[in-house]
């Protein structure tokens, strides 16, 4: 991990830009797991439509008190049950191109928390990233097209926290048309977002979409 983290541990907001120009970038470079191969007879699975974030779920909705946010602290592993994901994390930033970078495409089982953001559990949107696969198959975000609304997402933090997500919506967005305000926008609660790549493959441009699951903290061991 890098050597930044006992620095962020200690002053996290010195060292997160404003989350509009997070979002900005974001918006403008999210191919951010181009490494995928696509070489396989059968490809990710896909998001049915079914499962599409509900626009209302914005500013107003009616729900269940949703437990208090939780302070920084740096994001070390993902549990996924529904799809068997059990994965440590890394913080990822932006590439020198200003992409979102993305783990190491060599290990499979790795997930990275971006650090621009919010830390899951934090108030506000936290992003967790990984490939879905590699040039010798299927990797840790595989299967994340297959999720469902009520599925849970797990993430295990430094300070001893587990926040767990539950999904309510799973989409997936064309990279050329990426809608940045509706993925990363702030509902004034914990939530998180975990992207992979999806959609069709080409040899030549790889996959054209991101796969995006949609959660909110609904408590925290």
């Amino acid at each position: 991990m890098p050597s930044s983290q006992s620095a962020e541990e200690e002053e996290p907001q010195k060292k997160r830009a404003p989350w509009g120009v997070i979002a900005l970038v974001l918006l403008t470079g999210l191919a951010l797991i181009r490494n995928g191969s696509g070489e396989f007879a059968v490809g990710p699975p896909q998001p049915a439509s079914a499962a599409a974030a509900a626009e209302s779920r914005v500013h107003g909705q009616t729900r269940a008190k949703a437990p208090d946010a939780l302070p920084f602290s740096l994001a070390e592993r993902v549990r996924i049950p529904a799809i068997q994901v059990d994965a440590p994390i890394q913080p990822v930033g932006l590439d020198a191109a200003g992409w979102v970078d993305a783990p190491p495409p060599a290990d499979p089982n790795l997930a990275g928390w971006f650090n621009g953001a919010v830390s899951p559990g934090e108030k506000g949107t936290a992003v967790v990233v990984g490939h879905v696969d590699n040039n010798s198959g299927p990797a840790v975000f595989y299967g994340l097209g297959s999720l469902t609304k009520g599925n849970h997402v797990e993430i295990q933090r430094k300070d001893g926290r587990t926040a767990v997500f539950e999904v309510y919506g799973i989409e997936v967005f064309d990279k050329n048309n990426f809608p940045g305000t509706k993925v990363y926008g702030s509902t004034g609660a914990p939530e998180l977002r975990v992207i992979t790549c999806g959609g069709g493959f080409t040899k030549e441009k790889g996959y054209d979409g991101n796969v995006v699951a949609f959660a909110r903290m609904v408590k925290t061991t």
